[in-house]
């Protein structure tokens, strides 16, 4: 489901832009860095939440969220950059492989947020 563009796009630097909402509607969003999200073998992105506090209380009453990236050094069809929009449902996990798997990428994280993807589309 995670196009190949999509997986160079996240190995290039950049920005990841986290949108959560509560149940009253009230939308917060949050960054981290590219290099900090795992991509497992059955394509849920793994996110190492040190803070996060908004967003892990969002995700408890709404666990939709979206996610925005992008990246200017990899070529799109009609553009010199490509960015996407991912749609998935999220949680976060204070134990397990998950969080053992993303403090081995990056050494930090109390929790990690994990997206299982619904939709991946590339926007530019």
């Amino acid at each position: 489901m995670l196009p190949k563009k999509f997986l160079e796009c996240l190995d290039r630097e950049g920005i990841v832009a986290i949108g959560s909402s509560s149940a009253k509607g009230e939308v917060h969003l949050v960054n981290t860095w590219h290099r900090f999200v795992l991509v497992t073998e059955d394509e849920r992105l793994l996110i190492p939440a040190g803070g996060m506090t908004r967003t892990e209380e969002n995700v408890g009453e709404n666990p939709r969220v979206e996610l925005t990236l992008g990246s200017g050094e990899v070529m799109g069809e009609k553009a010199p950059g490509v960015g996407f929009l991912v749609v998935g449902k999220a949680e976060f996990l204070d134990h397990g492989e998950e969080l053992e798997a993303i403090r081995a990428k990056c050494g930090f994280g109390s929790r990690v947020l994990v997206v299982t993807p619904e939709s991946c589309t590339q926007t530019m």
